[in-house]
């Protein structure tokens, strides 16, 4: 069962998908950026009280 959160008279259930591209699309997110940005993400994800459901790091960019 969806984790809905809920006010007296609502319900919700948001999702998002969020996209980061570095300036001129070069691939540059390899190994150990590819590990740190990862790790901030979640950390900052937990510091906003939300969850990353999902996430790709790919080469050029980032999809969560």
């Amino acid at each position: 069962m969806k984790e809905y959160q809920s006010l007296s008279h609502t319900r919700w259930d948001c999702k998002y998908h969020v996209v980061f591209i570095p300036k001129r699309r070069k691939k540059q997110i390899f190994g150990a950026l590819r590990r740190q940005l990862g790790e901030i993400f979640h950390e900052l994800a937990s510091h906003k009280e939300s969850k990353i459901v999902e996430g790709h790091l790919m080469g050029d960019h980032v999809h969560m």
